[in-house]
């Protein structure tokens, strides 16, 4: 029979498929023999076969109450007594740190009964009501779905009523008023009373938090992490501890280092005479952590040694969350804390400083992600208004949009916005995913707002107190501001600006451009290191994807070894089209080689520029691709302003040599139609002039003592036929070139029949450069403009795509496609060079992936330069081997 209950004493942080990540860390702190609560998990395994059947698993409810018997000898009270009650608190556990889920649930063991004897035992009446009124809120709002606000609005009135400002200054009496008022309101909204029998509540608890793995918010959450969908939760079982026993007591979470910069130091807030729920839930404003060693220094100096203890076993930054109950410490959860970009290549850079771990650990720890995040702008200070307020930099980035106060409004923002919230609860998540900031009067480093935010990349300030939120707008520095004014907040600093500030870029970028040097700045030597350990250990060589001199240089300056595309449409526009219009509308072969002859100085000294800022490095020139059509007028416009001419009776002259030539080319699907090396074999002469301006480029390159590696590509090869044919052609131009060096020709592949038949493609390439966008597109019988705003978001949401195929490599079909055409052409020619250029090239998943099927490089946009030069170490390092420098 399988076993759905573990006690603390039985796990360690090794089994969180099993236990979860809040279940293992309780177990491994019980191990580590620290002040836990006793307590129990019960499994994933229950959870994924109670949402396969709906019912709680056989044994499962027998297996609770046997665990729950220990934890009564272990504790001395017994669940539900009228004397001595013991409490006990649910929590979700989930393998990963996963907001949108069931929130914690207190006190549970509660009732009309139960309370009396707390507050015998307590010897604090109020104590005890207040314990109650905090369950039947917390258990109708998770398990009922009773609505927050039903509650708040009668705890709100309370307040009024009593003249006082928080809930920890109403008396016993109101607190009892408070108890009846709720228990009102449970039964208005779910039909029945509040649950008195204890052990109902506990098993309605744990069921509710099963379910809530399939809660909305939880899903959306996971799909946008790509967290799997059938891993399920844990529930987590444990005595409770009070931290609202009085100014002795209260609860806080502390960081090991500072999530937000990576700094040493002891970080974290501390609240008195309250639970737990009340710091991360940011209702009321904490102290900082430090505050603790003067309310109680014993405590204090306990929880520095816990702090250092469990950074040494977890060997990381730990986020910790713990009560003092009349001055005993009791640990709650630890876990592998959340950070922020830069705080997470500073500690990684720290820990390899201090011993704890390797290089290659520590470049495990960062991701291309996190440094694509680093290099995004930040806000020119100096241009800067004076700001409105300043509140608690929770999650660094500069965010600008326009005011939304809810998530709902957020979400169906379309343009940035900035979520302005008195705190944020797990209802929120579809906001905070939508828009670019996320501002909270309450709450702080540690509040749910800034968790979320430090965990999803998104710009944070929490904590702002004195702003006034009332509806559609908040009032602060005597400003009035109303949904859809903008504002700016800075992550990093806690200001909040009137209107759009302007942006400067990131020193990240900056160092990247050698603009700055590394030394004596924490995040810039960390990043200089963890990418020089990254170029050291990679075995994929990353390019660029550039078409003019200056990007090719601003690539070489990020660390590209070469241009793996370069796309020489793009050398066709502007005052250009008209010589391509001119080849187009040709009439002879006289005219067709006017305009040939015409573009080839253009091309070539294109190409002199390119192969100049790129000397001593590959570069991989792509022969003309896009239809030609693509050139000329759209057909609507040539036809109304012929019929215009006709109709006032004037020659339309060019306009309508024009337009019949568009009638002529005009293509029901041109993506599909005349391009690529069709383009080539039609309009004769066009790919011979690319071959000789290029060959004419790298012989003057080789005159003026450069070292030009230029090699040509041929795109939308399907049949071997017709590279053979276009490859003859262009070694023939090539023959006739004097001086030009030795140019490798290989080809595209984008069609998956190329892919299919890679080995017979192989015989006459020298190498093969994946193109990944029409790959996509072909194998999915996708049009990448027409698609992904008419249906991608449903398929995101129905969990169809984990991710658009377009951004991350579609693994099972276009990658399957790639690895055969690796397989097969490289069994036809050894040592072929195999690449790819679609801007997968540049997305860390889909990086990992091409290490993994063996290519040789990836191609992406300068500015991801730095992002797959960061994956290529770390995929390198997570295929094996070791490297401790």
């Amino acid at each position: 029979m399988t076993r759905y209950v573990y006690d603390f004493i039985e796990g360690n942080k090794d089994l969180k498929d099993l236990l979860g990540g809040k279940g293992a860390n309780l177990a491994e702190m019980t191990r580590m023999g620290l002040p836990v609560p006793p307590g129990f998990t019960v499994t994933t395994e229950a959870c994924r076969e109670y949402l396969r059947t709906g019912a709680m698993p056989a044994g499962l409810l027998s297996d609770v109450e046997d665990h729950l018997r220990l934890m009564q000898a272990r504790i001395e009270k017994t669940f539900g007594d009228s004397r001595d009650p013991l409490l006990v608190s649910v929590r979700s556990g989930a393998k990963f740190s996963m907001p949108g889920m069931m929130e914690t649930i207190l006190d549970i063991g509660l009732n009309d009964v139960t309370v009396a004897g707390l507050a015998r035992q307590s010897g604090d009446e109020r104590f005890a009501w207040d314990s109650y009124r905090r369950l039947i809120q917390m258990f109708g709002r998770t398990v009922f779905d009773v609505p927050a606000d039903a509650f708040e609005t009668e705890l709100a009135a309370a307040r009024a009523t009593a003249g006082v400002a928080t809930d920890a200054e109403l008396s016993t009496a109101q607190l009892q008023d408070l108890v009846y008022a709720y228990k009102k309101i449970f039964q208005e909204h779910t039909g029945r009373a509040f649950p008195q029998a204890v052990h109902e509540q506990l098993f309605l608890a744990i069921g509710s938090v099963f379910r809530s793995w399939n809660a909305e918010r939880a899903v959306l959450y996971r799909r946008q992490e790509r967290i799997p969908q059938n891993l399920g939760t844990a529930v987590n079982v444990m005595a409770m501890v009070f931290g609202n026993r009085g100014d002795s007591s209260g609860t806080g979470v502390a960081f090991t280092r500072d999530p937000a910069t990576g700094r040493r130091g002891v970080y974290g807030d501390y609240l008195r005479n309250a639970q737990g729920e009340d710091v991360v839930a940011g209702i009321r404003n904490t102290v900082s952590l430090t505050e603790l060693a003067t309310i109680d220094p014993v405590s204090y100096r306990q929880l520095m040694s816990v702090m250092q203890r469990l950074e040494q076993r977890y060997r990381d930054l730990c986020d910790i969350e713990f009560t003092i109950e009349n001055g005993t410490l009791w640990m709650l959860q630890t876990r592998v804390g959340k950070r922020t970009p830069a705080a997470a290549f500073v500690i990684a850079a720290q820990l390899v400083d201090e011993g704890t771990i390797s290089l290659d650990e520590a470049l495990q720890r960062v991701s291309g992600a996190q440094l694509a995040q680093l290099m995004f702008p930040s806000f020119d200070t100096d241009a800067a208004p004076p700001p409105l307020t300043v509140g608690v930099p929770a999650s660094p980035g500069a965010a600008v949009g326009a005011i939304v106060f809810d998530s709902t409004a957020a979400a169906a923002a379309t343009g940035p916005v900035i979520l302005v919230r008195r705190e944020t609860n797990p209802d929120d998540l579809p906001g905070m995913i939508a828009s670019q900031g996320i501002l909270t009067s309450r709450g702080g480093k540690t509040s749910h707002a800034a968790v979320v935010a430090r965990g999803m990349g998104k710009t944070c300030v929490c904590g702002a107190e004195d702003l006034r939120i009332d509806g559609d707008s908040v009032t602060v520095a005597g400003r009035t501001l109303h949904a859809g004014d903008v504002i700016s907040i800075d992550g990093m600093t806690g200001k909040i600006y009137p209107g759009a500030v302007p942006v400067r870029p990131s020193p990240v970028v900056r160092y990247f451009e050698g603009e700055l040097s590394a030394n004596g700045d924490p995040l810039l030597t960390a990043v200089e290191r963890l990418m020089i350990h990254a170029g050291h250990r990679a075995r994929l060589a990353v390019h660029a994807n550039a078409d003019t001199a200056t990007d090719a240089a601003r690539a070489r300056r990020f660390g590209a070894t070469g241009v793996g595309l370069c796309r020489t449409e793009h050398m066709f526009l502007g005052d250009r089209r008209q010589l391509v219009e001119r080849l187009i509308l040709a009439d002879t072969d006289s005219e067709r080689d006017e305009a040939l002859a015409a573009l080839l100085p253009l091309q070539r000294k294109d190409f002199e520029d390119l192969l100049a800022a790129m000397d001593g490095l590959p570069v991989t020139i792509r022969l003309i691709d896009p239809p030609l059509h693509e050139f000329l007028p759209p057909l609507e416009e040539l036809t109304a302003r012929v019929a215009r001419a006709e109709a006032l009776g004037e020659d339309p002259g060019r306009d309508g040599s024009l337009l019949a030539a568009v009638r002529r080319m005009h293509e029901q699907n041109p993506m599909l139609g005349l391009r690529g090396v069709r383009l080539g074999l039609v309009v004769p002469g066009l790919f011979a002039m690319q071959v000789r301006a290029i060959a004419q480029a790298a012989a003057a390159r080789v005159a003026d003592g450069g070292d030009p590696r230029p090699e040509i590509m041929v795109p939308l090869v399907g049949a071997v036929q017709e590279l053979e044919t276009v490859r003859g052609e262009a070694e023939s131009v090539l023959a006739g070139v004097p001086g030009a060096p030795p140019i490798r020709i290989g080809t595209m592949i984008e069609v998956p029949r190329a892919a299919l038949t890679a080995g017979q493609i192989a015989s006459a390439a020298e190498f093969f450069s994946f193109g990944t966008n029409d790959l996509t597109q072909m194998t999915w019988g996708f049009s990448r403009d027409d698609v992904e705003g008419a249906f991608f978001c449903r398929y995101l949401a129905l969990g169809i795509f984990a991710a658009s195929p377009f951004e991350t490599i579609d693994a099972d079909g276009v990658g399957e496609l790639v690895r055969i055409a690796v397989d097969r052409g490289r069994a036809a020619r050894p040592g072929l060079t195999v690449g790819v250029c679609g801007e997968h090239g540049g997305d860390p998943a889909s990086v990992r992936f091409f290490h993994d099927a063996g290519l040789d490089y990836v191609s992406c946009s300068p500015f991801r330069v730095p992002v797959a030069r960061l994956e290529a170490g770390r995929a390198a390092c997570r295929a094996g081997g070791s490297d401790s420098r």
